[in-house]
């Protein structure tokens, strides 16, 4: 048994930037990385894939971009090379290979027990991110079996795939990026189109993180939001991080020659059944567009920025509302992820499986989570916002553990 002020389960990004901050307060504590460093972005990323946000927003604690291209994104391999000088600059007590498999109440705080061996502790931190598990539909195993399936997580480059036409389902980041390259590659790509956030990659001479960042809207909190469990399910921006800045959204894939479909609603006869609401869905997207840009062109204005025009609303056709499936070779769900923690007690999880936090502080004392959407700015689950959020997060450790050990000094423990 190993002891220690706190255990960091996780050595991605947001594992990495508590351990910094942890490390700035002389806390004592480990790491505990089932693989290692930054291991999803070196196993769970398809090839050609690039941050969505810009170098300059590439910022963990004491440490920012210093590179050439700060308009640039990074590519997933530079982004692990980033994190792994990182973690040596920190100098992060990193335990690689210890999987975690149980973490349980201890005598004074917790036992973390992993395939590393067992560590005691009085604090956790889980930094292991929401996107644990595809989120494949129900209805996946109603599809011919004679079309190949596969989510956007397995998902390296067109050649992987069988021959043919491809479904794309999910109309989100991985969901467009993806059928964009398909396209490019020259495949007959159909996308059924679901929620969506629709935004252009710069508008009016800049890009739109950088307008976002101005006008607070990345800094927001949590507790200043009317339904924060809505507003950290919403889906991913419907962005591309592509050296020519160009814009992706579902005027450009019809461009390319994408077909758009409504939601995958059902499957019957081999056919699937698509929803009618894809005119509405690109409606909402397009008005809440709408509005950012309302409050873009208030700060652009006072500023004598240049005028732009705006992006012309989504062109929806008349949609198909069944379709054989049989026509198509493979379907890459982009439907997004479950999260997954089968190490955690269940009365710490709601009923989606997601833990049950506020602002990172979750139901019992001592554990904490870190790097999941809006915990508790809007930036969160960017690279740009695990450090803010780990900073404060420090804080409350430190007055936990000085709790702890006053509890533990009028007991004589």
């Amino acid at each position: 048994m190993f002891d220690t002020d706190v255990v960091v389960i996780g050595a991605g990004p947001a594992g990495l930037a508590m351990s910094a901050c942890l490390s700035g307060r002389s806390i004592d504590h480990v790491v505990l990385e089932r693989a290692e460093v930054a291991n999803s972005w070196r196993t769970e990323r398809w090839d050609s894939l690039r941050l969505l946000t810009p170098n300059w927003m590439t910022r963990l604690p004491g440490a920012g971009y210093t590179g050439d291209d700060p308009d640039g994104y990074m590519t997933a391999g530079e982004v692990v090379g980033m994190l792994d000088r990182y973690a040596g600059r920190v100098q992060a007590p990193v335990i690689t290979g210890a999987g975690v498999e149980a973490v349980v109440t201890g005598e004074h705080g917790y036992i973390v027990c992993s395939t590393a061996g067992s560590f005691a502790a009085r604090a956790v931190v889980v930094a292991t991110g929401a996107c644990s598990d595809p989120r494949i539909p129900s209805l996946g195993a109603e599809l011919p079996a004679a079309l190949h399936q596969l989510a956007s997580l397995h998902y390296r480059n067109p050649a992987g795939l069988p021959n043919g036409p491809v479904l794309v389902v999910g109309a989100s980041a991985s969901g467009v990026q993806i059928a964009d390259e398909l396209s490019r590659a020259g495949r007959h790509v159909t996308v059924a189109v679901g929620r969506h956030t629709r935004l252009p990659r710069t508008y009016r001479g800049r890009n739109i993180h950088a307008w976002m960042d101005d006008l607070g809207l990345l800094d927001m909190r949590y507790d200043s939001v009317d339904d924060i469990a809505k507003a950290r399910r919403w889906p991913s921006l419907q962005l591309v991080g592509s050296p020519e800045q160009r814009t992706l959204d579902l005027n450009a894939l019809r461009a390319n020659g994408v077909q758009l479909v409504g939601r995958l609603a059902g499957v019957s006869g081999g056919r699937g059944q698509f929803a009618g609401s894809l005119a509405s869905m690109c409606a909402d997207a397009d008005l809440k567009l709408g509005r950012l840009l309302d409050q873009i062109d208030l700060l652009a204005d006072a500023y004598a920025g240049p005028d732009e025009a705006r992006p012309e609303p989504t062109l929806v056709p008349e949609p198909a509302t069944s379709v054989d499936l049989s026509r198509f070779s493979t379907v890459v769900w982009a439907t997004g992820h479950r999260p997954a923690y089968p190490w955690l007690e269940p009365e710490l999880l709601d009923r989606r499986g997601a833990i049950i936090h506020d602002g990172g502080v979750m139901s019992r004392p001592g554990l904490y989570a870190l790097g999941l959407p809006f915990l508790i700015r809007r930036k969160s689950s960017f690279l740009d916002g695990v450090g803010p959020d780990a900073t404060e997060l420090a804080h409350k450790i430190v007055q936990h553990l000085d709790r702890s050990r006053r509890e533990l000094a009028g007991t004589g423990a």
